[in-house]
């Protein structure tokens, strides 16, 4: 197998999650709001978010601002982009395979546009990616086949020559489908071990 790029999600593996379950509760304690309603809105409106069909004001309106708050739409972005934080040792892995092997690095995530924008910024992911095909930029989302083979048109690479790494085992068996390699993201330590089997040691 010759590897000529890595397809990486970044929450979850790079990052933590933009705006998971967790991340959801903690706004609903911080803000005083029904965390059991606005978590079933969510769940009905957030495919759209993610898919670059509605904007983040869009969905906080329909979230959070469909009723009356003592609060602000910006201190509630503020607090939600808050959550994001980094994990330096995935990120060190992935600068290194890049420089040693001159692999390609594309994203394949599904996040909303401006959580993906903000946290691109603010963790400085262009100095090592060289394609963002997000689920925002793309209008589809993991695990639609059509998510897969975008990003590897866009990389102009085959599917027998990239290494996919994903949280998610069920979106890694979905590209499996498609003739993608996947690793399963536990551990830094594990992903580097993985890693090394199919020839990539650091």
């Amino acid at each position: 197998m010759t590897t000529k790029a890595l397809l990486l999600d970044i929450g979850g593996v790079l990052l933590t999650n933009g705006w998971d379950s967790a991340s959801r509760r903690l706004a609903a304690e911080h803000f005083a709001i029904d965390f059991a309603d606005m978590n079933d809105r969510h769940r009905i409106i957030f495919d759209a978010y993610e898919s670059g069909k509605m904007t983040l004001d869009e969905y906080l309106n329909l979230l959070v601002f469909c009723q009356e708050r003592d609060f602000s739409m910006q201190e509630f972005k503020d607090f939600m982009f808050g959550q994001s934080q980094a994990y330096p040792e995935t990120i060190a892995l992935i600068k290194q395979l890049k420089q040693q092997y001159g692999l390609q690095v594309i994203a394949v995530n599904n996040e909303g546009r401006e959580l993906n924008e903000y946290r691109v910024s603010k963790f400085e992911l262009k100095s090592f990616f060289d394609i963002f095909s997000s689920s925002c930029f793309v209008h589809t989302r993991k695990p639609d086949k059509d998510f897969y083979t975008i990003a590897l048109d866009l990389a102009q690479v085959k599917a027998d020559e990239v290494i996919y790494l994903d949280d998610r085992l069920v979106f890694i068996q979905a590209a499996q489908q498609l003739g993608i390699t996947g690793i399963h993201h536990t551990t830094t330590e594990n992903t580097r071990l993985a890693f090394a089997e199919y020839g990539l040691k650091v």
